[in-house]
């Protein structure tokens, strides 16, 4: 890629999307395409065709997908199978046939087993059962990065995979509802916050009762992280296989819990519903190749959560 590469962002506006953005304008990328979902709806061959046909992109990073928490999968499994199928599925064949130099397809942590052998290495995908909270969502990422292992062998088409660990940062989706476990997490310390009580001790703020017993353990990966993973492997990984991006390192939910109220300031503490799933046990990715070929996570998880607090902030009216 070069300054004058036409690069299609899919998925601009959203978490991860955005961090590519950000990223390529830093390096000096300025020629940027996007489909606003008011004019092309991705889920429609013809509208992709017609995006490719007009635009005529070189390269192109696939960030555009139905995501969500745990209830998001639960509540909603036909349209996070359905859509991130025909997301993906018509943007891969498009970008094929309209003579892409390259494309990254960027997939999930969660492909692999509910109960892995940790760390996590690329080749224990479908190895054994999915976690069943977020099958649906995984299945079509899974059908993702084989499709474009397929097109890169029968066609020769240079179409790469990533696997990104649990993500967070700048424009991240902060509804309690549909977001994932740390942006969820920030927002109820920040609304816990400003929920003060007052007894014959003074004011006080009230405990926040949180989903399951804390211990589950997982890895957090700020998106600017990513953003830099996926333009290291846009330059330097043209290899079959799906790569994982990561810190390989991984926190209780408690240990996130406490690390967020201490950046938001929320001193009333947590009640752990127990009744609530957990998920999966443990979750932290082997990272050796994606650092092999010379990338490394810059931001900390308590650094990290600061700069994304201070954005919501900033943004709380908006998110």
């Amino acid at each position: 890629m070069d300054s004058n590469s036409k690069i299609y962002v899919a998925g601009n506006t959203g978490l991860v999307g955005s961090a590519i953005v950000r990223m390529l304008k830093r390096k000096g990328l300025n020629n940027i395409l996007s489909s606003p979902s008011s004019h092309w709806d991705l889920r429609k061959q013809h509208d992709v065709e017609r995006f490719f046909q007009f635009n005529k992109p070189e390269y192109v990073f696939v960030a555009a997908a139905k995501v969500g928490g745990i209830m998001g999968n639960k509540n909603h499994p036909a349209e996070f199978i359905y859509d991130n199928l025909m997301i993906q599925s018509n943007i891969i064949d498009t970008a094929y046939r309209y003579g892409v130099k390259k494309l990254l397809f960027l997939g999930s942590s969660c492909i692999y087993p509910k109960s892995p052998k940790i760390p996590i290495t690329e080749d224990q995908l479908l190895t054994s059962e999915l976690e069943p909270s977020n099958d649906a969502y995984a299945i079509a990422k899974i059908a993702g990065l084989r499709m474009c292992r397929a097109y890169k062998q029968q066609y020769g088409f240079n179409a790469i995979s990533l696997m990104p660990t649990n993500l967070y940062g700048i424009n991240d989706n902060f509804d309690l509802e549909t977001s994932h476990v740390l942006p969820a997490l920030l927002r109820k310390c920040h609304e816990g916050k400003n929920n003060i009580g007052h007894d014959l001790g003074g004011s006080y703020q009230h405990p926040i009762t949180l989903w399951g017993d804390g211990t589950p353990m997982r890895e957090f990966l700020h998106v600017d992280d990513l953003a830099e993973a996926c333009y290291t492997c846009m330059e330097k990984y043209d290899e079959e296989g799906h790569i994982n991006v990561g810190t390989g390192e991984d926190v209780t939910i408690k240990e996130l819990a406490e690390t967020i109220a201490d950046v938001v300031g929320f001193t009333g503490g947590f009640n752990w519903d127990t009744d609530k799933p957990n998920g999966t046990p443990r979750k932290v990715m082997n990272v050796d190749r994606i650092k092999s070929l010379g990338w490394e996570p810059k931001l900390s998880l308590k650094e990290g959560i600061k700069q994304t607090y201070d954005w919501y902030l900033e943004n709380e009216k908006d998110t």
